[in-house]
């Protein structure tokens, strides 16, 4: 028996025999990819591959690629723990074709790996073809020589669009896309099911386990289809599945790999029965909630961070499920490291990171999720039909954070369903409200398709002739633009910078013999570099020469604060930790601002040490170099990469002596020592484990210096000391403050009981209880309630009410002691002299404040209280 290791190397050995690239997965979180949440299959890395606008120097490739399917189109979370093979976190095997091999090669590779180096027996496999493609049914029958017995050809959906089809595979609407040749693996006729394409195909006796997707057209937006010039293959296998069939069991979670991990959860949970659905649940979700960690994604409240929120919770829910009330799920990444650690080296170098993570998300969720399903028993112990309302899911949610896969999961533990319909109405509200209260805007260029590409020089000179492309006035383009024009111009060279990774655009100007021109701002359009310009003088014409010159003061300051960026990201993972990851910057001439993450706000000490461990690299005024590698010499090197960022075959990898060394396509400095100065202005949280630092460098830094030791000599002057006793002199007047307060304090009390027994005198006698209403001038409004506590105990049997007017406002106070309190209510007479001096409040029967804003009114309400009583005896 194979294990799923030997299973996933075997795969890729065999591969690499055959001419294949092995490359590694590439992150969860898709390069450059908006059109998907997460990687949810091993062509993603190799998408603009298919599409022409890559090339590497490889035409043949495999992979073991990390998946995840938990979020927008392809959702399997709410089957996890309740089916066979329904997984959050899965990894795919795939071998790929650039336009090298096809149909022929593929199928005997797919055939030979299978059933020679694995020995799968041929009797147990069934082969399908799209019914049209003819050459891969005559490869299948005629050279493999696949008993037609078990071959199938599956046509398009009845009633559907043509090649909609589960044997005819499309990157989308337009754009590559072919006909799939499908492998099923037969578990054997005790097993209900009926082979693919047959009305019983939805049973498990035969289960896909490889489909080869050959790409062979390229489909326009009209439907129309046409060959492509380079055909290609993509393969896909999952290696759970492949895993379940070599080790002779029927369930994915049998295999040796969940195994481990359905041991370690029952021995984390106390669970005893080692079937229990929960445990497979917690077991699915460290994978994908631990490689999500690691590729950069955090729980949030948006995007992907939701998605990673919801799979937590939905396992510490299964842990609660299991008795397990304490923090437990972050202690199984120590488990997953053992049972996936030598294939992905990376889960090992940041498990205690990831660990930080879970806990901390737990300890946030347990905060709330007693009290919720304390709510939501309460709610079902009411409920009348079969569905929660959608009202209720949408309010767990809102409130207690209850995601509404979770809900649906505890409902279906109850024979109950949930009103998802009703719930997308509440969700679609809130959404609403939440683009109300937003406003978003295009940037330059969006509407403008430019296949030219722009040549940056920018590294190596910060002026130089080149030829004007285009023109654009909005979005269409002209032949010239004139004074007092904005628009957009695209040159066939420049050495403007534009914004990318963080670092803004150049600015600067353009000089023709016509006109001049202000650079704006620089921009990306695919390989073209827009400028956005305004014309100063003159004209600028379409394919005239010009001179391009950047504001070299002003890219002097980015690039200082560049470079002061990749030492303080290099400072902080060593004061830190390694766990820390760049979750965003900004470069701007005149500071430089960092998110990154890190789950606590940091210490004066550690930012100190930060700053201080900078300076010092600067001081040491180490060289600044720059190499050109392949990405994985880059990273074995100890490269840094920026996790969501889309990186090429080959790298540029800048370094700052040995100690920061990150993939980077911006501009840098030549040596540390030009940075001249680094200071952190300021520290603190962005969003659930991203903290920001902004900072500044060189001239700048210098001059923040400057002004606070300005400010430093005018507090000093303030306190009549000297700069080096500032802080003992303002520690003894805030001490000598603290002690004049309290003494306030003191003095207040007295004269509020002082102002107590002259009160006493002033109440009157009503039917065996006093009556007291006064205005205590001067009185200061939060003594009322301390004052009236004394009259209290001193009166015995009493309702009072107290009153002062402090900076134009009324204060009022209202109290009856306990044997009066079923026949006056503090609230009830404060509420009614409250309304005559222009407010409201309200309190207990016993006591009760308020305030107004018309003292003028005071005198006729205090003088109402009397006649109020009066009407209650």
């Amino acid at each position: 028996m194979k294990t799923s290791a030997e299973i996933r190397q075997a795969f890729l050995d065999y591969f690499a025999e055959q001419g294949h690239q092995v490359v590694p997965s590439s992150p969860l979180v898709p390069g450059n990819d908006p059109t998907l949440l997460f990687t949810n299959a091993g062509m993603v890395q190799f998408k603009d591959l298919f599409l022409g606008r890559e090339q590497r120097d490889y035409v043949r490739a495999a992979t073991s690629q990390r998946c995840v399917r938990a979020g927008g189109k392809h959702n399997d979370l709410e089957n996890v723990g309740y089916t066979a093979r329904h997984h959050t976190f899965f990894e795919m095997l795939g071998n790929f074709s650039f336009g090298d091999y096809f149909k022929r090669e593929a199928i005997h590779f797919a055939w030979e790996f299978l059933t020679q180096r694995l020995g799968l027996s041929a009797e147990k496999l069934w082969v399908t073809v799209y019914d049209e493609d003819e050459e891969a049914a005559a490869i299948w029958l005629n050279e493999i020589g696949v008993d037609e017995q078990r071959f199938s050809r599956i046509g398009d959906k009845p009633g559907g669009k043509r090649y909609e089809s589960d044997n005819f595979w499309s990157m989308g609407d337009t754009g590559p896309c072919g006909p799939c040749s499908e492998i099923f693996y037969d578990h054997g006729a005790e097993i209900w099911g009926g082979p693919p394409g047959s009305a019983e195909e939805d049973g498990d006796r035969y289960i896909e386990i490889w489909n080869l997707v050959f790409m062979q057209y390229n489909r326009d937006a009209d439907g129309s289809m046409s060959l492509l010039p380079r055909p290609s293959v993509d393969t896909g296998m999952g290696l759970e599945r492949l895993a379940a069939v070599l080790q002779q069991v029927h369930s994915n979670y049998e295999i040796d790999l969940f195994q481990q991990l359905i041991r370690a959860a029952a021995q984390l949970t106390g669970a005893a029965d080692l079937d229990n659905k929960s445990l497979r649940v917690i077991a699915d979700h460290i994978r994908s909630c631990a490689f999500l960690v690691l590729d950069g994604v955090l729980p949030s409240n948006e995007g992907r961070g939701y998605v990673l929120r919801r799979i937590i919770r939905r396992a510490i829910r299964h842990g609660y499920q299991l008795g397990q009330t304490q923090p437990f799920f972050h202690a199984m990444v120590a488990p997953l490291v053992a049972a996936m650690g030598s294939a992905y080296p990376e889960l090992a170098q940041q498990q205690s990171g990831i660990e930080r993570v879970l806990r901390k998300e737990e300890e946030r969720f347990a905060e709330t999720l007693e009290q919720g399903m304390r709510i939501l028993e309460a709610e079902l112990a009411g409920l009348s039909g079969k569905t929660i309302p959608g009202e209720l899911v949408f309010r767990l949610y809102d409130t207690y954070g209850f995601p509404a896969d979770l809900t649906a999961d505890i409902a279906r533990e109850r024979g109950l369903g949930i009103d998802h319909a009703g719930f997308e109405v509440q969700m679609a509200e809130q959404r609403r409200r939440a683009r109300a209260a937003s406003q978003f805007g295009a940037s330059d260029g969006d509407g403008l398709k430019i296949d030219a590409q722009t040549r940056f020089n920018g590294y190596q000179q910060l002026q130089e002739s080149a030829q004007v492309l285009g023109l654009y006035r909005g979005q269409q383009p002209v032949n010239s633009l004139s004074e007092g024009e904005e628009g957009l111009l695209l040159l066939d060279q420049t050495p403007f910078y534009a914004e990318s990774g963080g670092q803004v655009g150049d600015t600067g100007e353009l000089i023709g013999e016509q006109g001049r021109a202000l650079v704006l701002d620089t921009r990306k359009k695919g390989e073209a570099v827009l400028h956005r310009i305004r014309v100063e003088s003159g004209e600028l014409s379409l394919h005239e020469t010009l001179r391009a010159q950047v504001d070299a003061e002003r890219r002097r300051a980015i690039v200082l604060n560049h470079s002061a960026t990749h030492l303080m990201h290099a400072a902080l993972r060593q004061v830190l930790g390694e766990h820390v990851q760049q979750k965003g910057s900004l470069v701007q001439p005149e500071r430089l601002r960092f998110d990154f993450a890190h789950f606590e706000p940091m210490t004066p000490q550690q930012i100190a040490e930060v700053e201080r461990r900078v300076n010092a690299e600067i001081r040491a005024n180490a060289e600044a170099s720059e190499r050109q590698m392949s990405k994985e010499a880059a990273i074995a090197a100890g490269a840094m990469a920026l996790f969501g960022e889309k990186y090429g075959d080959q790298v540029r990898v800048i370094s700052l002596g040995d100690f920061s060394t990150e993939l980077c396509g911006g501009c840098h400095v030549q040596r540390a020592g030009d940075i001249g100065l680094f200071k952190i202005l300021s520290e603190g949280g962005v969003a659930a484990g991203v903290r920001r630092i902004e900072a500044v460098t060189g001239q700048n830094a210098l001059d923040y210096v400057e002004i606070s030791q300005q400010r430093l000599d005018r507090l000093a002057q303030l306190l009549k000391s000297s700069r080096d006793e500032v802080d003992a002199k303002l520690a003894q007047m805030l001490e000598r403050s603290r002690k004049q307060e309290k003494e306030l304090e003191q003095l207040k009390a007295k004269l509020a009981s002082s102002a107590g027994d002259d009160l006493l005198n002033q109440a009157i006698g009503l039917d065996g209880f006093k009556l007291l209403a006064a205005n205590l001038e001067g009185a200061d409004p939060k003594g009322l309630r301390d004052t009236l506590d004394q009259l209290k105990n001193k009166l015995g049997s009493a309702v009072i009410l107290l009153a002062t007017v402090s900076e134009g406002k009324v204060s009022l106070a209202a109290g009856v002691t306990q044997d009066l309190t079923g026949r006056f209510k503090a609230g009830d007479l404060i509420k009614d002299i409250a309304a005559q001096v222009g407010g409201k409040g309200g309190g207990r029967p016993d006591m009760a404040q308020a305030g107004g804003s018309d003292p003028s009114a005071l005198p006729a309400a205090l003088a109402s209280v009397e006649s109020w009583v009066r009407a209650r005896l």
